[in-house]
């Protein structure tokens, strides 16, 4: 029973939050008789654990009312996307444990979002508009001061509808020509200070070809898109709530649609040490700072999938962290804590040493190899007990060995005895070193009545550490990561360039069977998987998960 990467279903409800209360609101007045959520994503990169935070909320929020969530691809930009963005998406949510209702693109729309745009423009609410960005900027006003109205915003609706139509036509080139929404230059919310709607570019949709050359902006085409489809509660980050006057002014002036889509903003996840900007990743991704976008240290899901952190671990996570009103950041450690607390019960462990050093058991018979019996999960006693090998040469940790000890170090030592885990007590006799100083070896002995499960086994003794048999070790590669970005001293984050350390170990020869995708615990060390990427048959790689101790107190 050890855990790999497979679909997982979400076990239990989400807990309630503010966004909960209100469609609970919405529900009991009789606004809507469902349910219907969305997740919107742009497939112009790989998902963030941002994301996961926002399809965890939109799914589950779906899961919880027994209602529906449709993914949407946000593909109002005319740029070619990248199918290899959409595959990697749609395999974050499953991989999540979710499932969409319906799988739709935004450019589906482009023809019922023209119209809208016409109609506006019939109502002499929308105006072509030909001042340079410049100008616009500068017409625009600030925070503390109106905007002036541009010098085209009264023309009659039929100029505009024979500009706008120009406009679809090609006579313009991209950035001549603009639609606005005619609302309120003076409004304090910039957002409603006639923004653009429509703009001119030239280039080929992955969708639509070279059917239009002008594209809806996203304030125009979101809520043009959740009303198509029917959504109920348009769930969207704090960002957008001075864009929700907006959406709501499209909706109404529109009018296609009733009961309109009601959008509510929550807090995005931010979490120490790691930035979530997919233009950012991308540009690491680009300039080889990291692998790919699977890299393990990169935030993104499919990073953190491949660094061996599970799904539910991630839904635990985000569940536990709640749905917010305003920005907070989340320590990293308690991400942690929530993948540290799902593995404890689900993965067994295995020996491994690090920066290993030869023991040779004076007293043990050459060429015997007997076998110990260890348990697999101390916390599962479910996952049972496995045979692991026993003889006159072994390897131990680095770590577990101190020439000099220091005060209350209880493992081994010249003139100590410890326990061996599942095997027998032995004593430090002689230390031999190679010309250079450094340990060639440990010369030991073992009292052969001490056999763990036997009466002699029972010995008290202080220190206990684990072993692997040197004859039938398997030399493995490990790699160890830290955050890949860490704080500098201005309190901006910077690339951390120790993020990823390299080194290698011997483990007990069952790891020679190990897949990709094999999550363990190496005993005493922490938690790891076997590489997707790089292993084997004749090579196993593995990725450190998490450690076995938490700095995050909850």
């Amino acid at each position: 029973m050890m855990a790999t990467d497979k679909e997982h279903s979400p076990e239990t409800t989400m807990r309630s939050n503010f966004i909960h209360n209100m469609i609970d609101e919405d529900l009991a007045e009789g606004k809507y008789q469902e349910v219907y959520t969305r997740f919107p994503p742009e497939p112009n990169g790989y998902l963030h654990i941002g994301h996961a935070k926002s399809i965890c909320l939109n799914f589950g929020t779906a899961k919880k009312y027994g209602g529906k969530c449709n993914l949407r691809y946000d593909d109002t930009n005319p740029v070619k996307e990248d199918m290899e963005y959409v595959n990697s998406i749609e395999e974050d949510v499953r991989w999540l444990g979710f499932e969409w209702d319906e799988k739709r693109w935004a450019s589906d729309y482009f023809d019922t979002m023209y119209d809208a745009a016409v109609q506006l423009i019939k109502k002499g609410k929308a105006y072509v508009c030909e001042l340079t960005a410049e100008q616009m900027k500068e017409y625009r006003g600030t925070l503390t001061e109106p905007g002036k109205e541009s010098p085209y915003r009264n023309r009659t609706a039929q100029e505009n509808l024979a500009l706008f139509e120009d406009m679809k036509a090609g006579k313009y080139g991209d950035g001549e020509a603009v639609l606005r929404a005619k609302i309120d230059m003076s409004s304090p919310n910039i957002n409603m200070r006639d923004p653009i709607i429509y703009r001119v570019a030239h280039a080929t949709h992955h969708n639509t070809g070279d059917k239009w050359c002008i594209y809806p902006m996203y304030d125009f085409a979101h809520p043009i898109e959740d009303a198509i489809e029917g959504i109920s509660h348009s769930i969207c980050t704090l960002e957008f709530e001075d864009h929700r006057p907006l959406y709501d002014w499209v909706l109404n002036e529109v009018g296609f649609w009733n009961p309109q889509p009601r959008q509510i903003e929550f807090a995005r996840l931010n979490i120490t040490n790691m930035l979530m900007s997919k233009r950012y990743l991308k540009k690491l991704v680009d300039e080889g700072t990291v692998s790919g976008w699977d890299d393990p240290r990169m935030p993104t899901i499919a990073g953190i999938r491949r660094r061996g952190y599970t799904p539910e671990a991630i839904r635990s996570f985000c569940d536990d962290i709640g749905v917010a009103k305003s920005n907070s950041t989340v320590d990293f450690a308690q991400l942690e804590t929530s993948v540290r607390d799902d593995l404890q019960f689900k993965v067994a462990a295995r020996n491994v040493v690090m920066n290993p050093i030869k023991v040779v058991i004076t007293n043990y018979p050459e060429g015997q190899i007997e076998t110990c019996e260890v348990e697999n999960n101390r916390n599962v006693p479910e996952l049972g007990e496995r045979e692991i090998p026993f003889g006159r040469e072994l390897w131990i940790d680095g770590d577990d060995f101190m020439e000099v000890p220091i005060k209350k170090y209880f493992r081994l030592f010249p003139g100590n005895e410890v326990r061996l885990k599942g095997g027998y007590f032995i004593t430090c006799n002689e230390v031999v070193k190679n010309e250079d100083g450094s340990i060639k070896e440990l010369l030991c002995t073992y009292d052969p009545e001490t056999k763990s499960g036997t009466e002699g086994g029972n010995r008290k003794v202080k220190g206990t550490i684990h072993f692997v048999e040197a004859s039938t070790a398997v030399k493995i590669k490990i790699r160890e990561y830290q955050t890949l970005m860490i704080e500098n001293e201005d309190g901006n984050l910077e690339l951390n360039p120790d993020s990823l350390h390299e080194t290698w170990g011997y483990a007990e020869p069952s790891v020679s069977d190990v897949k990709a995708g094999e999550r363990f615990q190496f005993f005493r060390k922490g938690y790891y998987i076997a590489d997707s990427e790089l292993t084997t048959d004749d090579e196993k790689v593995f990725n450190s998960i998490v450690s076995l101790k938490s700095s995050w107190k909850k």
